[in-house]
């Protein structure tokens, strides 16, 4: 493709650059990364970059903070090097949390972020499934967000589960399960939880709904320390649920997750690789999809200036 080119801001993303090269059958930009031993970090373009379109793919493994600093440096770099426009990927956004300010004396993270990438000049952000979809207009320079749902959705279907209900974790997500219900055709049923403050502990207390003898479709945008997923298997299984199936766009899986899973009574967790998955985090219960192909096509429509809305129908 004439005048594109698509860099990886770290080791991490190398994996999901490749992908999307493949994809879009093109080379990956040579780029030079290093650490001083002050540990300062270093990056040099080794082609060049001038007016052309640029896309810098940057995935979220930690540390964290490390990454950011990867994508702000490599952003600066293609800048001076005189590059017509610069389009961030972030299969996964960072401090997508960290989206308002809910408690006294706290930071909006998720804004200063977005703030930052364009202060190191970005002209564009490609993100997928937002924790909050408000942080979209945190941006003053276009931000595409994709979904995973239809990935997800093609996945189960390909699975042929019988007898299915989707459960919703919580009210907040009502609306997502409806979308997903309404796709397989089935009912769909609500988990009553509540959370306390900062604690990841969830407490749920019963379901709105029939679940007894049914295999549970669960759906979230993320599973982070898998508290609250779990809980919500357990509540299934409490009800008479029987094979209980979680599918999320982003698998964060810090902390205890993956103890948690490895213990728990869930059937089958579903992900996409927005976040790279290390090979100490894989174990039979966790079935991950790539995404790669879905932002590679958003990619080749945002440089050939043609529209990308369909990319974004779930069905």
């Amino acid at each position: 493709m004439e005048n594109l080119k698509i860099f990886s801001c770290s080791e991490s993303a190398e994996k999901f650059t490749d992908e999307v090269c493949n994809y879009l059958k093109t080379e990956k930009g040579q780029i030079k990364r290093m650490k001083f031993k002050n540990d300062n970090n270093f990056v040099q373009i080794l082609e060049t970059v001038r007016d052309k379109d640029i896309f810098l793919v940057q995935t979220t493994e930690p540390p964290v903070n490390e990454r950011i600093m990867e994508l702000l440096i490599t952003i600066d770099a293609v800048k001076r090097a005189s590059a017509k426009r610069i389009t961030v990927v972030l299969p996964y956004y960072m401090y997508s949390r960290s989206d308002k300010k809910d408690q006294p004396r706290i930071p909006v993270t998720a804004k200063l972020f977005a703030q930052l990438i364009e202060a190191a000049g970005a002209n564009r952000v490609l993100t997928c499934d937002l924790h909050n979809k408000a942080i979209q207009a945190y941006f003053n320079i276009n931000c595409d967000v994709l979904t995973g749902q239809s990935l997800l959705q093609k996945y189960f279907d390909q699975k042929n589960i019988e007898n299915k209900v989707v459960v919703a974790t919580d009210a907040g997500s009502s609306k997502k399960a409806y979308k997903y219900a309404e796709h397989f055709g089935c009912p769909i049923a609500l988990v009553d939880k509540r959370r306390d403050g900062n604690d990841d502990k969830a407490i749920a207390t019963s379901v709105i709904g029939d679940i007894k003898g049914k295999n549970a479709l669960v759906f979230d945008d993320e599973v982070d320390t898998a508290g609250s997923i779990m809980e919500t298997v357990e509540v299934i299984k409490k009800f008479g649920g029987k094979d209980v199936y979680v599918g999320c766009t982003h698998g964060v899986l810090s902390g205890p997750a993956i103890e948690r899973i490895a213990k728990s009574d869930l059937k089958e967790l579903v992900m996409t690789n927005t976040i790279p998955l290390p090979e100490s985090k894989q174990i039979d219960k966790i079935v991950v999809v790539s995404i790669s192909e879905l932002f590679g096509e958003a990619i080749r429509r945002i440089h050939e200036e043609t529209s990308i809305g369909e990319l974004f129908d779930t069905n």
